[in-house]
C-alpha cells in the first residue's frame, strides 16, 4: 500500500470468480482508492432525470433508478427538471387574467414537486446504500429535454422514466436518447424492476447496433441470460450468421448467449415493442427477475416481469 495525492492506494490481485468491484467495495469504507492489476477502476456514474412539469414521473421511477444504480454498483446523480415559464403577458392579460401570478404559481408548484422527488430519492438511496448527488435544472417547457440531454453528457449512463400518458417524460426521454450521446436506460414508472439480468440484443450487425452492445457492457457483465435476436425477411443483413457471430464473440468473453430469429409480423404483434418511444435508435431490452423470451415468438402479450430498455442513438 502506498500514498498518492494524499490517498492511500493499494493494488488488488483479483482471483478467478471474484469481481473487481466486489473487492473494491470492501475497501471503500476505509477511504481507499483501489486499482486492479495496476489499472484504476473507475466507478460508473449514472444520472436520472425527473421532470416536474406538467406532471411528475411515475411513482416507481425513483425506486427503479436507485435499484438500477445499486445493481450496477454506480454512483447516482438525480436531476429534477423544473419549469421556467417566460413572461409573455401584456397589459390586457395582466389586467384580465393576472398571468404573471399564475406563472409564479405554476413554477412554485414545479419546484415543490422537485423538492418532494429529491427527498424521495435521498431516502431510497440511503436505504440502499447508493452514493447520491443531486441538482436542480430549470428550463422552458419546450427545452426541458434539451437541458437534460446536455447535462447527461457528463455521465456514463442516463436514466429516465417512461409513462404512456406523461408527455414531459416522453419528450425528455427521446431528447436524451438522441442528443445526450450517452446510453439511456428507460425505466417503467408504474412497476418495480428487479435485477436486470436478462439482456435481449436486437442485432443486425450495424454500427449503431454495435454501439448499443458496447453501451450495455455493464449489464452484459452481470447478466445471467443474453438473447440475441435478428429479424429475418425485413432487410439485407451484412452476413447470414450475424447473430451467431456476435454470440461467438460474447462466449469468447465468458458470457452465455443464445440466438433467436423472428419474422417481422411477429415483432409487430408485441404490444411492448410497439410502445417503444424511439424513432430509429439501436436498442437492447433488459428483462428483470429472469423473465425470458418465449421460444419461437416474441411475447405476443406483455412480459410477466418488468423490463427496461437501454438505447444508443445513431449519431
Amino acid at each position: 500500500m502506498f500514498q498518492v495525492w494524499g490517498k492511500w492506494v493499494t493494488q488488488i490481485d483479483v482471483h478467478q470468480g471474484i469481481r473487481p468491484e466486489t473487492a473494491i467495495a470492501k475497501l471503500k469504507p476505509s477511504g481507499i482508492c483501489a486499482t486492479v492489476e495496476g489499472a484504476l477502476v473507475m466507478q460508473l456514474l449514472a444520472s436520472v432525470f425527473l421532470p416536474t412539469y406538467p406532471d411528475p414521473p411515475g411513482p416507481k421511477v425513483v425506486s427503479n433508478a436507485v435499484a438500477a444504480a445499486r445493481w450496477l454498483s454506480a454512483a447516482l446523480d438525480v436531476a429534477v427538471v423544473n419549469v421556467d415559464i417566460p413572461d409573455v403577458s401584456n397589459a390586457l392579460s395582466r389586467l384580465l387574467l393576472d398571468l404573471p401570478t399564475k406563472i409564479r404559481e405554476v413554477e412554485a408548484a414545479s419546484r415543490q414537486r422537485g423538492k418532494t422527488l429529491l427527498d424521495a430519492v435521498a431516502a431510497e438511496a440511503s436505504r440502499c446504500s447508493v452514493t447520491l448527488t443531486s441538482q436542480e435544472l430549470q428550463a422552458q417547457p419546450a427545452l426541458m429535454g434539451e437541458a437534460a440531454a446536455k447535462e447527461g453528457r457528463y455521465f456514463d449512463l442516463c436514466m429516465i422514466g417512461w409513462a404512456p400518458n406523461n408527455e414531459a417524460s416522453q419528450m425528455i426521454a427521446e431528447e436524451v436518447v438522441f442528443s445526450s450521446g450517452r446510453p439511456t436506460l428507460i425505466l417503467p414508472g408504474d412497476e418495480d424492476v428487479g435485477p436486470l439480468d436478462h439482456v435481449v440484443i436486437a442485432w443486425d450487425g450495424s454500427r449503431v447496433a454495435a454501439r448499443a452492445v458496447a453501451d450495455a457492457k455493464p449489464f452484459l457483465e452481470r447478466a445471467s441470460a443474453i438473447s440475441i435476436i435478428t429479424v429475418t425477411d425485413e432487410k439485407v443483413l451484412p452476413r447470414e450468421d450475424v447473430a451467431d457471430r456476435l454470440a461467438h464473440v460474447l462466449r469468447a468473453r465468458g458470457l452465455t448467449a443464445k440466438v433467436e430469429s423472428f419474422m417481422p409480423a411477429t415483432i409487430r404483434s408485441a404490444r411492448h415493442f410497439r410502445s417503444t418511444p424511439l424513432r430509429s435508435a439501436a436498442i437492447c431490452w433488459l428483462w428483470a427477475d429472469g423473465a425470458t423470451l418465449a421460444s419461437g415468438t416474441l411475447c405476443s402479450a406483455e412480459p410477466q416481469k418488468a423490463f427496461c430498455r437501454i438505447c444508443a442513438c445513431r449519431s
